[in-house]
């Protein structure tokens, strides 16, 4: 790979994965700051649950959003007729499988926000939507099937997360880097959900449509 290929991959990564949407959406949509609401979580659910469900959805696009992008700027770079790769640390998928964890580290610790953001599902899914559609199916089809036995959202987001490393390995037999580094990225989704499973042991975590005071 070209000299300068990774620096500019990486930085493009995470300043692409560090845009605060759920963040900007609430601020214009209505000049507040998520942070002060509900979880004071920077993500979609939380946009949702306290500013209605078209700005959640909004807030949820664009998160998805930047996740794919970001791994197909990476995919785009390491392309280039100027990238060699002439050992396994520089192969393509090593690469593109990086961009995916920067993006979703960055939507986790923004810059822009003194590296407070969100737990990074929507740009993870996003990022493996990039990389694997079938796989990313094969793990929304768990998020759908544990939000309709439990209506946690957290705890869709923790299976399906998890579950994405295996489909990769097992069912699309995707790269070996692409499994390794998606590991890291559901290791990171579950780290960040550490409060919600605090919540779930203690019975104390809300559903989908459940009031805040029961």
């Amino acid at each position: 790979m070209a000299q300068g290929l990774p620096f500019i991959l990486i930085v493009a990564a995470y300043l692409i994965g560090s845009i605060p949407f759920s963040f900007l959406v609430v601020k214009i949509v209505a000049g507040a700051d998520i942070r002060a609401h509900g979880s004071r979580n920077v993500g979609a659910t939380n946009v949702a649950r306290n500013f209605g469900k078209l700005p959640g959805i909004v807030a949820l696009l664009l998160d998805i959003a930047k996740g794919y992008a970001a791994v197909a700027l990476a995919r785009w770079i390491v392309e280039r007729p100027d990238a060699a790769h002439t050992t396994p640390l520089y192969s393509m998928s090593f690469w593109i499988a990086v961009a995916s964890l920067i993006a979703v580290l960055a939507h986790m610790y923004p810059i822009w926000l003194r590296f407070h953001g969100g737990k990074g599902v929507a740009t993870a899914a996003g990022a493996f939507l990039a990389l694997d559609p079938i796989a990313l199916a094969a793990g929304m089809l768990v998020f759908l099937i544990v939000i309709l036995a439990t209506r946690f959202v957290s705890l869709a987001s923790i299976l399906s997360a998890a579950s994405i490393p295996i489909f990769l390995r097992f069912l699309v037999h995707a790269p070996f880097w692409t499994i390794i580094i998606s590991t890291v990225i559901a290791v990171a989704i579950i780290l960040k959900h550490h409060s919600n499973i605090a919540r779930l042991a203690q019975g104390s975590e809300r559903r989908i449509g459940e009031r805040k005071e029961r």
